[in-house]
């Protein structure tokens, strides 16, 4: 994998009713998402800088939103968030349970307001965190993937 961040977008960000860590804090649907941009590599920058520029414009019907990251990008409120490049969460080991939406693996934690996923196989870690609000995530999961696949190198396919 290529270099990450040394704190890894918690899970447990959800429990505090924040979508992805970062000091990711909804102040109201105009303001920015809070969300801060992980340390990588430039390879690892120019994947998540062109997956972010590719993302939808809505997500589950909600409109795109500014973050203010720059490898970040959220929709709706409360908000979707997706965050690229961060590190490996911890738990995630090989025999992890990989949920394939649309040939692109994810890893699930659950959390008080929502789940967060993230992708396994791929040569950067992307997290999406879906408020319970939303009902079905794998909906959000399968309109991400596509972006996901086309910007994201797969290593290895997701193991079940």
């Amino acid at each position: 994998m290529r270099g990450r961040s040394r704190t890894p977008l918690a899970a447990t960000a959800l429990a505090t009713g924040v979508v992805l860590a970062g000091g990711a804090v909804l102040t109201g649907c105009s303001a920015p998402v809070q969300l801060a941009d992980p340390q990588v590599d430039d390879a690892t920058r120019a994947t998540c800088t062109a997956l972010v520029a590719d993302a939808p414009g809505t997500v589950l019907g909600s409109p795109r939103r500014a973050t203010t990251g720059s490898l970040s990008v959220a929709w709706g409120d409360p908000p979707i968030a997706l965050a690229c490049g961060v590190a490996k969460p911890e738990g995630l080991t090989a025999t992890s349970q990989c949920l394939e939406v649309d040939g692109v693996g994810w890893w699930a934690q659950d959390g008080v307001t929502g789940t967060v996923y993230t992708t396994v196989g791929r040569a950067a870690y992307v997290q999406v965190g879906v408020p319970n609000a939303y009902g079905s995530t794998g909906d959000a999961l399968a309109e991400l993937g596509p972006v996901v696949a086309r910007h994201d190198t797969l290593l290895r396919p997701c193991a079940g």
